[in-house]
């Protein structure tokens, strides 16, 4: 028997991608997002959801798509990883999804000589391609000084 994990399959720039769902803590409408300045061009903000302030950071541009409209669609997805909680920006989430492993494929073995940088592998979903992300590469954990850090000093008081 494969073990499988549920995932939480968004849209971004016409592509489909998955965030293990055990990561996600939950998912919003976009509603208002306050600027910061001096943040890195990723971080859109920092929006108020639950009694929190919250960076976002703009899926589209910390993957170098052009940035978008948001339409009614947008969706915030809100994402917990060692100790640190960032909302996401994207264009659409549209779904739950359970993935077995054997319907996963690393990064490395579909596209050689490629690293993958966000994606840890690529995943058949019904009749489409899923590709899944390392949400500690996303976010850039091991340095975030250039996207979460700058958002979190900004808020700070003088």
């Amino acid at each position: 028997m494969n073990p499988a994990e549920t995932y939480i399959i968004f849209e971004l720039g016409g592509s489909s991608y998955g965030l293990r769902s055990q990561d996600v803590l939950h998912i919003e409408m976009l509603d208002h997002i306050t600027s910061v300045p001096n943040t890195a061009p990723a971080v859109e903000g920092v929006v108020f959801s639950r009694g929190q302030v919250i960076p976002a950071l703009n899926l589209r541009l910390r993957f170098g798509f052009p940035r978008a409209e948001a339409t009614p669609r947008t969706r915030l997805i809100f994402l917990k990883v060692e100790q640190r909680t960032v909302a996401l920006i994207v264009d659409a989430a549209r779904e739950f999804r359970t993935i077995p492993a054997d319907a996963i494929r690393p990064m490395e073995e579909t596209l050689h000589g490629i690293g993958g940088n966000y994606v840890r592998g690529v995943a058949t979903a019904g009749d489409r391609l899923v590709l899944l992300l390392d949400v500690i590469a996303v976010l850039n954990l091991d340095d975030p000084a250039p996207l979460l850090a700058a958002a979190a000093a900004a808020l700070q008081p003088a």
